[in-house]
Formats: C-alpha cells, structure tokens, sequence
C-alpha cells in the first residue's frame, strides 16, 4: 500500500505542505504553526499535520492529528489515517476509514479500499471502489482498475490503461506500449523479449514507440530498452544507444547485452565486452554467449567455455549449443555429440541439425535422420537440405526433391540450385529457370552457369552475311557467364573464352582460358592452346595440350600427334596418337587411329 495514500489530492489542493525545498528551520516553522493552529481546533492544520508526521515516520504522533481531524468530517485525514492504520497491520479498521473517505468523495480512498478488496479476493467490491477512484480520474485507480479488467482477460483495461498513461502513471504508459506493440508486431512473447516488429511499422506500434517514450523519459528501464530495439530496427543506432546505456544504468540486463552488440558492431569490442559481463553477472544468457564467442574468437577457450557454461546455467540453450560447436572444432567429438544433444532435446534446432551431421559423419545414418527432420520441422533450413542430400542419396529423388524445395522456399541457395537441376532434368524449363536465378542471386557460381546455358540455348544464331562492322552488346546469358567465371567456375570461363574469341576479343579470351586451365579445366588449356597455335606459339600451345591430354583430353592429345609428326619425332607422334585413340571421342579415335597407323607404317620403313 503505497505511503500518504491521498498525497495526490492533498497536493492538488495545495493542502500538502512540501519541505523538500525548505531548510530545517524554515520546517520547523511551519510545523510550529501546524501544531498551534491545530491546537486552535483548525482541522485543515490537523489534517495536513497529520500528514506531515505520516510521511515522516512519526505514526504515534501523527494518530492523535489524524483521528481529530477525521472526527470533524476531513476526508483526507480520513484516507491517511487508513495508510496508517495499514502500515500498522490493521488492515481491517484501515478498510473502515478508507470506506468513509471514498463514501465522501476522495478518490485516492477508493483505490486503496479497491486494492484492499482485491488483495483478500474480493473482485466485485474491488472493481466497484476501483471504478469509483478511476472515474474520478486518479491515475493510481484508473492503473489498478485496468490490471483487475487485463487479469480477467476484460476488453475495457485498455482504455483505462490508456486513461491511465495520460495521466502520467509510467507503468501504465509501458503495459499500454507492450500491447499495442504486441498488437501491431504480432509478437507473443509477453515481457521476457524485446519485441521484433516489422520493417514497415503499423499504426499500433508507431503509438506504442510514443508510449514507450513517455515511460522511458519517467525512468521506466524496460520502456527505455524496447524503445531502443524499435530505433536500433530503425537504424537510429546513436538515439538506440542512448536509450539502451539509461536503461542499462537503471538495471536493466538486456538492455546491456544489447548495447555490447550495439559497440561490437560498431568495432568497439572491448567496450562491448564490458557491458556483456555487466549482463551475464546480472544473470543475461545471451550476454554470456557473446562474451564466450568473444573469447572463443581469441583462442581463449577455456575462458569461452566457462562463458557459455553461464549461459547454460541461465536457461539459454544457446550456451549447450555452443559448447557443441566448441568442442567439435577441438576435436571432442564425444562431448560435441553430449552437449548438442542436451541444446537439441531443449529443441534448439540448429544443434539438432548439427548432432545430425555428427552421427552421419560417423557413419549412423539410422541415428541422424531422425534429428535431421525434428530440425527441419522446427523450421531450420540447412536440416531440410542436408535431409534432400539424405534421400539423394539413397535414390529417393522425390522425397529429395521435396526437402530441397522446402529449404529453396526459405531461400536456401544450394537447394535452389538443386531444384532447378531437377526442373531441368524434368524438362520444366520455366521451374528450373526461376530456381536457378533464386540461387544464382544468392551467389552460386554453378548456378548462375547453368542459368546462362538456359538462356545461351535460346539465343537465336548470329547472321551469317552481315554488312560492315557489327556491335557488340553483351547478352544476359554472357553476363552470367561472367559471374560464374568471376566467381572461378571453370566451365563458365571457358565459355566466357569462347564469346571473346567469337568477337574476335583474342587478349580476353586468352585470359579466361589461361585462368580455366590453371584451375585444372583440360578444356580451357586445350582452347588456350588452339589460340596460341593460331597466334603463331606452337611450343607454348603444345604445353598446355599436354597439360590437356594428361587430364583425359582425346582432341588435345590428337593435336600432339600432330605436331610431333610434323618435326618428324614420329615415335613419341606414334605414343600421343594411341593415347587419343584410347581417350576418343569416337571421330577423334578414328582419325588418330590413320594417324597412328600411318607413323606405324613410316617408322617400319
């Protein structure tokens, strides 16, 4: 029961004296002439005496005040004689006179009789003297009305809640915030998080951010944390920060953690850290995540282990996960496996997917498609992938096929690409196009190159009898090509060479082929040979179709053949002819077989 229960009343009526601006003589005073004048039988000194004693401690003395002035007909001393008799355990004879007070009128009577009846179960007496107070516009009984009307799951708490917040009471503006927050973001997670939103902000939670606004600037530290998530969203990351480090000031744990992110991101990690160890000794389990991923990242794994062992011991199952993903990349795979179980039991997804892997890399694929799909049904997409790869695997292409499309949904580049494989091999040409191009956005070299055959395919064939110089212009399937080549795709580069040399761009495609070639690709060492023997550098181009030649090339090693017999090294133009004989294709082993059999019939003469 909150102390001098009509203070607000007293105040408006410019009974209740204040001292806080007064010195101790100037006090004194005033309570000289309060005590004569209520000795005088002035029952307005009595009462503001009385509350003056009341305020200060002094109940013994100021009993005798109140009990006179109450007696003369005073609805205040009344009211305060009830805080009185409340702070002394008479809870029921406090009820007696706040009765009698809030029968004459006083409102701040009736929210403490209200909150008297609600406290020993009484509902309806308790809306009935609450409803009195709030009506009356006190703030204390509109807020306390609001919270019986929310417990009851009654509609009408929102607009007491909001009558309220108008007038000041800052819990009030908070509660008002979270659900018109909760309104507006579709969030569920009542107060233990910070409320997601959306990037377009609704009506409900622009109104919200102006409530959280009010309590936040009357200290509300939780007010002033969610006020900062919805401008760190906004990206007003300076205003954020302000309102993160007042409510980080005031206690207020997550807001710390989220303000060490704020200062990591922003490079000042060491800052960061310092209000991450102020969260997670406040008992913040994310905090205690972050600073063991800081440590971690140091190479100080010991310290990061004990880190995340706090954020475990805080209920953040983050903390069991992690330890997992500690252990794994020190080579603990027993304990990886123990403490990915315990995240993947607690459902954290990830760690389910990640105990998946471990088993399968162990060789138990019974063990690990179970947790492959409670993860993905959890929603994890890399588990809806890695189970396409699963069932790829054993020949089941449909169930496969189905788990691909589930992580390409959710914008999984590598199960895109999948998928549009599959649309090709099925003929959907439209299906496997707008796959590859989902995946290919999401930089997949492998894709944006199938995506350029798709639309290289289309492309209808250059004219043949075309009058002075043509122009080039660069086709959307060459600058896929190019990406996928950028990106070190060898078959892309290779074909990125071809276009060049087309045009006639002999420098370019010289750089692409030598880039595939270095990178393994035969086809481009064989191509980069052609264009150095067209150039005039048969040595070098016999270089790389040797290179071509030893990686299974037929055509490369057929041009070998060639070039040997014509320096008249028939022996070693015999030994490249059988090799592209052996390699084919069928009309290179056709020709190289003339050929061999020729240098055969020469070296035998």
């Amino acid at each position: 029961m909150d102390v001098m229960g009509d203070k607000a009343t007293l105040l408006e009526t410019g009974r209740f004296v204040q001292s806080s601006d007064r010195d101790e003589v100037g006090e004194a005073a005033e309570e000289l002439r309060l005590r004569l004048a209520a000795e005088a039988g002035d029952v307005e000194a009595m009462s503001v005496l009385g509350a003056l004693l009341l305020r200060r401690g002094d109940l013994d003395g100021a009993e005798p005040q109140l009990r006179a002035a109450t007696s003369a007909g005073d609805r205040a001393a009344a009211n305060n004689l009830g805080v009185l008799l409340h702070q002394r355990g008479y809870a029921d004879d406090a009820a007696g006179w706040w009765r009698i007070a809030a029968v004459a009128g006083s409102a701040a009577a009736a929210h403490a009789l209200g909150r008297h009846h609600r406290e020993r179960g009484d509902e309806p007496a308790a809306e009935y003297w609450l409803r009195q107070s709030a009506e009356q516009g006190h703030a204390l009984g509109a807020y306390a009305l609001a919270d019986l009307l929310e417990h009851r799951g009654d509609g009408g708490a929102e607009q007491w809640m909001r009558s309220a917040a108008e007038r000041g009471h800052r819990e009030a503006a908070y509660r008002l915030a979270r659900a018109l927050d909760r309104r507006g973001a579709g969030e569920t997670d009542g107060d233990n998080g910070v409320a997601d939103g959306s990037e377009a902000a609704s009506p409900a939670v622009e109104e919200a951010e102006q409530w959280y606004r009010q309590a936040a600037a009357r200290g509300h530290r939780r007010a002033a944390l969610h006020l900062g998530a919805i401008l760190e969203r906004r990206g007003e990351l300076k205003e954020a920060g302000r309102w993160y480090l007042t409510s980080a000031k005031d206690g207020e744990a997550r807001a710390a953690c989220a303000l060490g992110f704020l200062l990591r991101d922003a490079g000042d990690t060491e800052s960061a850290a310092v209000w991450w160890l102020r969260a997670a000794q406040e008992g913040d389990g994310n905090a205690a995540n972050a600073l063991g991923a800081l440590h971690a990242e140091r190479g100080e794994t010991q310290t990061a282990e004990r880190w995340y062992r706090a954020a475990m011991d805080a209920g953040d199952v983050n903390g069991a996960y992690n330890l997992g993903l500690l252990c794994a990349e020190q080579g603990r795979t027993a304990q990886a496996e123990q403490w990915y179980r315990r995240a993947a039991y607690a459902g954290h997804r990830e760690a389910a997917n990640a105990l998946a892997i471990l088993l399968l890399q162990g060789g138990d694929t019974a063990g690990a498609e179970p947790w492959f799909s409670k993860a993905a049904e959890a929603g994890s997409v890399d588990a809806a992938f890695n189970l396409g790869i699963l069932f790829a695997g054993r020949g089941e292409d449909g169930v496969a096929l189905r788990w691909y499309e589930q992580a390409a949904a959710a914008g999984h580049t590598e199960a895109a690409l999948q998928v549009g494989i599959a649309r090709l091999r099925d003929g959907d040409e439209g299906g496997a196009e707008r796959h590859l191009r989902c995946a290919a956005g999401g930089g997949s070299a492998e894709a944006a190159y199938r995506l350029a055959t798709v639309l290289d395919a289309r492309r209808p064939p250059a004219s043949a009898h075309e009058l002075g110089e043509s122009v080039h212009e660069k086709s959307e399937c060459e600058e896929w090509y190019e990406r996928a080549a950028g990106q070190g795709h060898r078959r892309a580069q290779v074909r990125v060479g071809m276009l060049a040399a087309a045009r006639g761009d002999v420098v370019e495609a010289a750089r692409w082929y030598r880039e595939a070639a270095e990178a393994g690709s035969r086809n481009g060492a064989f191509n980069l040979g052609l264009l150095l023997a067209r150039e005039g550098s048969e040595p070098e181009a016999a270089v790389w179709w040797t290179r071509a030649a030893d990686a299974g090339h037929g055509r490369a090693a057929l041009r070998l053949a060639l070039v040997y017999a014509r320096r008249g090294e028939l022996a070693e133009g015999q030994r490249w002819a059988d090799r592209a004989v052996a390699l084919g294709p069928g009309e290179v082993a056709e020709r190289a077989a003339r050929l061999r059999d020729a240098l055969r019939e020469e070296l035998s003469a």
